[in-house]
């Protein structure tokens, strides 16, 4: 097994790794909206915590060699599910390849975020 770890993603915020590879699986931890610039939630609305989501997961996926292309199973995290159908318009334009989907509404989420997204994938470079 191996962790993976990258500046472009935000560093873990509890006692786990953002990503871990085993075999030709990545297996990433669930990204929230967190700007790794400013390490604060910046952005506002689902629309635009999804957004961030999508970059902080394509920042891990791509240091561990894999894509959302090569993804295989997301599960997906909402405050409140009247936003599925927004977190859906951002979701497909960056999962086009429609891997197997779990996305289920949780009563609360860290920091008070509106969204969390967690992916395996295959590794192919």
């Amino acid at each position: 097994m191996k962790k993976v770890y990258t500046e472009n993603a935000p560093a873990a915020i509890g006692p786990y790794s953002q990503a871990i590879i085993h075999g030709d699986l990545v297996f990433t931890s669930g990204q929230i909206p967190i700007n790794p610039a400013s390490g604060n939630i910046d952005a506002e609305g689902i629309t635009e915590q999804t957004e961030q989501v999508m970059k902080n997961l394509n920042a891990v996926l791509n240091e561990a060699g894999a894509s959302f292309g090569s993804a295989i199973k997301t599960t997906c995290f909402l405050a409140d599910m009247s936003d599925f159908a927004a977190f859906n318009e951002v979701y497909a334009r960056y999962f086009t390849g429609k891997p197997a989907r779990s996305c289920v509404a949780v009563k609360t989420l860290p920091k008070g975020v509106l969204v969390e997204v967690e992916v395996i994938a295959a590794v192919t470079k």
